[in-house]
């Protein structure tokens, strides 16, 4: 019979998401996961089998703890420049670096990351009553918003300027 595990394997999962989420897949490496989440190397390898294993985990649980609320609170969104507020306040790094790092590459990663930003895409659109392409393109900006790294202004500057989010 083996030890019984000596770390908390939900709390290692939420430490891999916000490592995952600053430094990208790429740029963590296994010796950076076990210094960070506070594992030994075996149990790493034991519990999620590859540092991919725990990548794809840490993925979902961000979708499930971040993106999903994210969806339910747009379900509420008054009107769009609402929609596009609550977007870039959400965390979504792990996201975003997802859609531009691995799922290019790795087809599961692809599949996971389509899959939140269609619901993301329907939340707005059901929200706002707007056709799918429509949502689509706020929920484009927003995440272009993010990516530029200044949220608030252009956010603010773009439903001051743009007469649909207004």
């Amino acid at each position: 019979m083996g030890r019984p595990r000596a770390f908390d394997e939900d709390a290692a999962v939420r430490a891999a998401v916000g490592l995952f989420g600053e430094r990208a897949y790429d740029g963590v490496s296994v010796d950076d996961l076990v210094s960070h989440l506070g594992v030994h190397r075996n149990s790493l390898y034991k519990t999620f089998g590859s540092k991919r294993g725990l990548y794809l985990i840490a993925l979902r649980r961000h979708l499930t703890d971040d993106v999903r609320p994210l969806c339910d609170a747009l379900a509420g969104a008054s009107d769009a420049a609402d929609a596009l507020r609550l977007v870039t306040s959400a965390d979504l790094n792990l996201l975003l670096l997802a859609a531009i790092e691995r799922a290019p590459v790795d087809e599961e990663v692809a599949s996971d990351v389509a899959a939140a930003l269609a619901a993301v895409d329907q939340a707005i659109a059901g929200a706002l009553g707007v056709p799918g392409d429509l949502a689509a393109a706020l929920t484009a900006a927003a995440l272009g918003i993010l990516l530029r790294g200044n949220p608030d202004n252009a956010a603010t500057a773009l439903t001051q300027h743009v007469g649909l989010l207004t």
